[in-house]
């Protein structure tokens, strides 16, 4: 009850652990053994004109195709896998979980607090939303249980997220996931990863730490290819 000592500096590795323990807790309670994590610009739009409302739906429709065929619906043995899972704001991220809450799936919601305030999207489950005040937690509970990730076009904030996973399966630090950037056209516009490899910054083997698709049914079947363990054939 003391908030001027549990706030100060001495205390701040114990909140670490509050705000780690506390989201550990409600995920083991749901049963999620493991995420589709879904990034993406929390500046698109449902029914915007040109390419930006066609990410919005296809985001929703992987988001329900996702937890359709994942294992979301069901607790294999208690467990529900591939439990849809986004940083819980506007944007691609509402349209993922609003896919997951078409079909009464559960989905998962990090939220972060910003200067800016970012609310939490209406569609994530009510017990999966968590607000996080740190970004090292609350990336770590991005990355831990993954056992996919999804990229869908955005800004510095995506960029962020997605170099953080690409690092840590290229150091080792993460088992192999399949990573996949969705629209080659704005991923390729957007980052000239060549330059990196012409000038030794990453090894020629590095570009295959991703893929690509260009719509939600490419997506699933790419997770697939690539190793993605569905609890239901589909």
């Amino acid at each position: 009850m003391d908030q001027d000592f549990i706030l100060g500096d001495s205390m701040r590795g114990v909140r670490f652990m509050l705000e780690y323990e506390k989201v550990e807790e409600a995920l083991r309670e749901w049963g999620v053994l493991s995420t589709i994590v879904v990034f993406g610009s929390a500046r698109v739009r449902e029914a915007q004109p040109g390419r930006r409302g066609a990410w919005y739906d296809e985001a929703r429709k992987f988001g329900r195709l996702a937890s359709e065929r994942g294992g979301a619906l069901t607790r294999s043995g208690g467990k529900r896998m591939n439990v849809i899972a986004t940083g819980g704001g506007p944007g691609i991220m509402e349209a993922a979980n609003r896919g997951a809450h078409d079909v009464c799936a559960p989905s998962i919601g990090f939220n972060i607090t910003l200067p800016r305030e970012q609310v939490p999207n209406p569609y994530t489950t009510p017990e999966l939303t968590f607000r996080f005040h740190y970004f090292a937690i609350r990336k770590m509970h991005l990355a831990m249980r993954a056992s996919a990730l999804v990229v869908f076009p955005g800004g510095f904030g995506t960029l962020d997220e997605m170099f953080e996973i690409l690092t840590l399966r290229q150091t080792g630090k993460a088992p192999k996931v399949p990573i996949i950037l969705f629209d080659r056209d704005y991923w390729q516009s957007a980052i000239n990863l060549d330059i990196f490899s012409e000038n030794g910054m990453i090894d020629s083997e590095d570009r295959d730490l991703f893929s690509y698709a260009d719509s939600a049914e490419a997506l699933w079947a790419t997770l697939i290819d690539e190793g993605l363990s569905p609890a239901i054939a589909g």
